[in-house]
């Protein structure tokens, strides 16, 4: 956190449903029908992650800022795992300090492109040490979060995407790139972003983001029905990632657990701990492995992922338009050939869209040894899934594609290939939707 600069429980599905209403922008009392629970962040993976950042700091000079070899290292060790995961990622350059910045941005296939859930961590560190809990801790949470959306093949009805910023200790220069670099119709999509700096401080308090009430509430929910009580966020307000984003229209909300500011008696009382700086390790070389409080962390990673689960889980209307379908089932060989469905589009003027709508419907035991590819008519193939998501069953997901580049008309393929043994399946349903 750049500070120098302007900055599962029944109670929860309750009370965050009704924050999901105020985010989606309609009434809800409950947990929407047929969402899915958040999973438990394992915070064995989460430290792993830290530990792996650490090494990289190790090896590279003892920090991983902007501009060394050490921030790259991290970037590129972040980008591999999301990469393995079947994220969409791409690397943002900017120059700042006389060198080259990276933001990186991870999509996950599906959900309304119309209306984006993004949530964020910077991965930089100050100079001065390997930056484990500012900001380890945040990118760590979230990288493992994202894997487990992977994992548990998840769905959401809001497209997700995930970023770690670069050259935030800089004053927030990557993030500020990033919102300065979006088109207004583009900015305008995302729905909610979701900041996450510090949040395994050694002497912790649980600080919540109140720049909007919705994912404020949804935070709130959460520790209130783990019996742990929450403050507002002060010590950092607007000086993380979440401030250009909400000075660009974006609803914000995220966690911290404290960084110089020493801890009051009171607070003492409240979270235990001693009434000293909330991490005394701060922007030093001692923000190692060893600064990082264990039940902070567990704690505040699931309801990162209890954030992302709700908040991305509100209905929505598919768009209407043309609609292509096969329905014929065609069997998946195990561990041999690609299969294919096809549907003929005709009627179409011109390209195909830019956001057309891919639908998958796939039954198989074992989804993670599936390639799933579009091949438009001219034989150009999209990937949409490469053997992503792990032991979980069946691809059942609506994919978008830019495909304004092929002409509408024509024989579209859903192209199917089984890559290990032991596990079978078919392609149930395949349909295009053009706006």
């Amino acid at each position: 956190m750049n500070l120098s600069v302007p900055r599962r429980v029944t109670a929860v599905a309750a009370l965050a449903a009704l924050a999901l209403g105020g985010l989606t922008g309609t009434s809800a009392t409950a947990r929407p029908a047929g969402a899915a629970a958040a999973p438990d962040i394992s915070l064995t993976a989460v430290k792993q992650h830290l530990t792996d950042l650490q090494s990289i700091a190790t090896a590279n000079g003892g920090n991983r800022a902007h501009g060394r070899t050490g921030y790259k290292a991290s970037i590129d060790f972040v980008k591999a795992k999301l990469d393995a995961a079947g994220y969409t990622t791409s690397l943002q350059t900017f120059t700042t300090s006389g060198a080259t910045g990276y933001n990186l941005i991870a999509d996950w296939p599906g959900g309304d492109p119309n209306q984006v859930l993004m949530a964020g961590s910077h991965l930089d560190s100050v100079s001065s040490g390997p930056g484990i809990n500012d900001n380890g801790s945040g990118s760590a949470a979230i990288l493992e979060t994202a894997l487990a959306v992977s994992r548990a093949g998840y769905q959401p009805s809001k497209h997700l995407r995930f970023a770690w910023w670069g050259a935030e200790e800089l004053g927030l220069v990557g993030s500020k790139y990033y919102v300065n670099n979006l088109p207004s119709t583009e900015r305008s999509k995302i729905k909610g972003y979701l900041n996450f700096d510090m949040i395994g401080s050694p002497n912790p308090g649980y600080f919540v983001y109140d720049d909007d009430p919705t994912i404020e509430q949804t935070f709130k929910s959460y520790f209130a029905g783990l019996g742990v009580p929450t403050e507002i966020e002060t010590e950092g307000d607007g000086r993380s990632d979440h401030a250009p984003f909400k000075s660009a229209g974006v609803p914000v909300g995220g966690l911290f657990t404290g960084a110089s500011r020493v801890k009051t008696s009171a607070q003492v009382s409240k979270w235990g701990g001693t009434a000293t700086a909330f991490d005394r390790c701060y922007h030093s070389s001692c923000d190692t492995t060893s600064n990082i409080n264990d039940t902070a962390l567990d704690r505040n990673s699931d309801a990162v992922a209890h954030a992302i689960w709700t908040l991305s889980a509100g209905s929505t209307t598919p768009p209407p338009g043309k609609v292509f379908e096969n329905t014929a089932d065609v069997s998946i060989p195990d561990n041999g050939a690609a299969v294919t469905s096809t549907v003929n589009v005709t009627g179409v003027t011109g390209n195909a869209p830019g956001n057309l709508s891919v639908g998958v419907d796939i039954v198989h035991t074992y989804r993670g040894d599936l390639i799933v590819d579009l091949v438009a008519p001219d034989g150009s193939v999209y990937s949409l899934s490469n053997r992503a998501g792990g032991s979980a069953d069946n691809i059942v997901q609506t994919f978008t594609v830019n495909a304004s580049s092929e002409v509408a008309n024509g024989a579209w393929k859903l192209r199917v290939q089984d890559r290990a043994s032991y596990d079978t399946g078919y392609i149930n349903g395949f349909k295009l939707t053009f706006p």
